[in-house]
């Protein structure tokens, strides 16, 4: 979600459980999607609030870059700042664009890019690698990046980068917090406004990506400032479990007014608060180290296979234990071709571009 820090921050201490859990909602977020095309209605689907993962992800990206850069932006500079995270979130959206690109292309199971081939494709294609905003195909809901819907969320993140390192990172935390405030106020309005926080992907709620960011990406930093570390002995499990609890609420018109806003305004920086500090148990290391490795990867290339999924819904009209199926096995292939996508592709790419942008002593430092 884009939340995910360089490897610059293994030189301080290393939040595992808080890692664990952004592959604990990158996972969400695939099941969510899955859901959305196999029980369209959100009063019925079980997952039906995972579309709040992302805000868990600005969240946690606000806590992160305070923690990794605050102290140290003076020292790298502002050029190195943003080559560093250039090469940390840019290599997979390229990736997500052109396996976005081949699904589109070849999809077995639709002739949607007969209606689009030749120069509005390419346009589709350069606009998701530039980050640059731009509808088209309305019959898959219009979204800003088609060839890879998530893609808009890595804009906003963008964003917030650009502004922390110009802007955010100078400011005192008394007006980080009048900033907050503000941004509480809009995200109240957004949700009264469209009815849930689901917004951000295309069509007029474009801005209500910049609201949710902005708040959720300052809460996160002000977690990291202020300290707002709570010891406990709740372990990875137990934190699974509360985060879970996030987007399982029940989808219901009369409670999104207000479950919605608890859950960024309140809810998703106490989890932060309380995994910084929670405690780790050996055995589950590496379970928390490997979610938190492919969670991007996961998060970045998983929507194109859920293009093709829906053409295989409108052209087969599976049952309903078919799809069931589908979701887990789905979701489990999803997560091996995450891995893969990382070893292969996503950490040689940034280490080749590491070698190539940046100094041999900031290099050296990653």
């Amino acid at each position: 979600m884009h939340t995910y820090p360089t490897n610059q921050i293994q030189t301080k201490q290393h939040f595992l459980i808080l890692d664990g859990l952004r592959g604990v909602a990158a996972i969400s977020v695939v099941v969510y999607h899955f859901m959305e095309f196999v029980v369209p209605d959100y009063h019925e689907n079980f997952i039906a609030h995972g579309h709040l993962a992302v805000d868990f992800f600005f969240c946690l990206s606000g806590f992160v870059i305070a923690y990794a850069y605050d102290h140290r932006i003076e020292q790298i500079g502002i050029t190195n700042f943003l080559k560093l995270r250039f090469i940390r979130l840019h290599p997979l959206v390229i990736i997500g664009a052109i396996i976005g690109l081949i699904t589109f292309i070849f999809d077995p199971f639709s002739n949607l890019y007969s209606q689009y081939a030749g120069s509005q494709t390419l346009l589709m294609f350069v606009t998701s690698c530039l980050l640059i905003p731009f509808q088209m195909v309305p019959e898959r809901y219009y979204n800003f990046f088609h060839l890879n819907p998530p893609t808009w969320s890595l804009f906003w993140e963008y964003i917030a980068n650009i502004f922390y390192v110009l802007v955010l990172f100078k400011l005192k935390n008394k007006i980080i917090w009048i900033l907050v405030a503000v941004a509480a106020i809009l995200l109240c309005y957004e949700t009264y406004l469209s009815g849930y926080l689901g917004v951000g992907w295309g069509g007029d709620n474009f801005w209500g990506g910049g609201i949710r960011i902005f708040y959720s990406f300052l809460a996160g930093m002000l977690i990291y400032r202020s300290k707002w570390i709570i010891a406990s002995k709740l372990g990875f499990i137990s934190m699974s479990c509360l985060l879970l609890l996030a987007f399982l609420i029940p989808f219901a018109d009369q409670s999104n007014y207000f479950a919605d806003p608890i859950t960024v305004l309140l809810y998703f920086p106490l989890l932060i608060s309380l995994g910084a500090g929670a405690s780790l148990s050996k055995g589950l290391t590496k379970i928390c180290k490997f979610l938190g490795d492919i969670s991007y990867p996961l998060y970045m290339i998983h929507y194109p296979f859920m293009w093709l999924f829906l053409s295989y819904i409108e052209a087969n009209k599976p049952t309903m234990r078919q799809m069931v199926v589908a979701i887990p096995v789905g979701t489990i292939l999803l997560i091996g071709l995450s891995y893969l996508v990382m070893v292969f592709l996503d950490v040689p790419i940034r280490n080749y571009l590491k070698g190539k942008m940046l100094g041999k002593k900031l290099t050296h430092q990653q």
